[in-house]
């Protein structure tokens, strides 16, 4: 079974499926942290950027044993850590609308889900990734509450992240491949004012209802 989680940052899509992956006993894919990586390629290697874009296919998530985010490796070297800092976010949103990164790491993303129970969570997991999941969920939040979880996130300025936060979101809505979107049938939760534990209680009722028809 797979349940995609789609929506913009910071309307809890990563804390939300790491706990859901969890409370089911699934395996939780992180889409975004492999785009992070090209993003962190594309930072670290200008010069040669159509090269290391050409790497996105050596990408590997290896699910954590805990309840924590899966270690992102590249080439065996894991880079988990180095793909959270503020600028590899940005850099990521930029490689994130070119076609044949998002054509390697859709084809990977696929093939890590062909198999077993997953939590994918991204921005065009129900759309493109996995459109036949089982369960597909867009999260939203109220922007303010969203830039102010960021800035906790990343101990950031909020009024900082919120601007950041409108320009990214502008350009994940109208990029030409993948736009961020609802996939049809997809149910929509506004996550403003909601606990994470709320949120993980409606959507594990919603999987279990679509796991029993």
């Amino acid at each position: 079974m797979v349940i995609a989680i789609d929506g913009p940052a910071g309307a809890g899509k990563s804390t939300v499926a790491r706990a859901l992956a969890h409370e089911l006993g699934f395996t939780y894919l992180d889409s975004g942290a492999m785009y992070r990586c090209v993003g962190l390629l594309s930072l670290a290697a200008p010069a040669s950027e159509p090269a290391a874009l050409a790497r996105a296919a050596a990408i590997d998530l290896v699910p954590s044993q805990a309840d924590g985010p899966p270690r992102v490796l590249l080439d065996r070297h894991d880079l988990t850590e180095q793909i959270r800092a503020p600028e590899v976010s940005e850099a990521a949103s930029l490689v994130a609308a070119d076609p044949g990164v998002r054509e390697a790491l859709v084809a990977k993303q696929r093939e890590l889900i062909a198999s077993g129970d997953w939590v994918a969570e991204g921005r065009d997991v129900g759309t493109v990734v996995a459109p036949d999941a089982a369960l597909k969920m867009f999260l939203t939040a109220d922007p303010h509450e969203r830039a102010r979880r960021r800035a906790a996130e990343l101990g950031a300025d909020a009024d900082t992240v919120f601007v950041e936060q409108g320009l990214r979101d502008e350009r994940d809505r109208t990029r030409a491949h993948s736009p961020l979107r609802p996939a049809p049938g997809a149910v929509e939760l506004d996550t403003t004012g909601l606990e994470v534990a709320e949120v993980v209680a409606r959507i594990v009722a919603l999987a279990r209802a679509a796991a029993s028809t």
